[in-house]
């Protein structure tokens, strides 16, 4: 499965490189970065030239910040507030047929079986907040990684508490 990630830190840079932001993104800016890493079907064409001239770039991700206190899934007013930006943007047409894949991510407290629970229930959250929003459910799937793939080098980073939110190529 291909997959493009809107993972976990909003403020961060979006696919242009640029530097953090003090306003959030908007739904439009949310729309543009998936159209434009995505293929989406939206475009075709020809290229000619070496496999390596015609191959499409490596995919950004965009940071949206959807991180949790310390043995909590519950949703904090920040992560509200990105995934209701990101709620507006699948109203967007062209995002239609776009499919998410809702990944739940933990630090590396706790034991191990624990901590998958708690992913999974993280990523259940959001589902839920985003359906709740309007997003329909099948359009998303929630699956718990526990700390299996922490963000940064420290495994007890609170970096790692968090949730990511993959476009679905297949």
């Amino acid at each position: 499965m291909r997959s493009i990630l809107l993972s976990s830190a909003f403020l961060a840079a979006i696919a242009t490189g640029a530097a953090a932001q003090d306003t959030p993104y908007s739904p439009g800016d949310v729309v543009n970065f998936l159209v434009d890493s995505a293929d989406l079907g939206l475009n075709r064409g020809i290229c000619i030239g070496t496999a390596q001239e015609c191959a499409p770039p490596e995919p950004q991700g965009m940071d949206m910040l959807i991180n949790f206190e310390l043995d909590s899934a519950d949703l904090t007013a920040e992560a509200r507030e990105n995934l209701a930006v990101f709620a507006e943007a699948l109203k967007d047409e062209r995002l239609n047929k776009a499919r998410f894949v809702v990944e739940g991510h933990t630090d590396a407290r706790g034991v191990e079986g624990y901590n998958f629970g708690l992913s999974e229930e993280r990523a259940a959250s959001v589902k839920t907040y985003l359906s709740e929003l309007g997003v329909s459910e099948a359009r998303l799937t929630a699956v718990g990684l526990g700390e299996s793939e922490p963000r940064t080098g420290d495994a007890l980073d609170p970096e790692n508490r968090r949730v990511e939110l993959r476009i679905d190529l297949q």
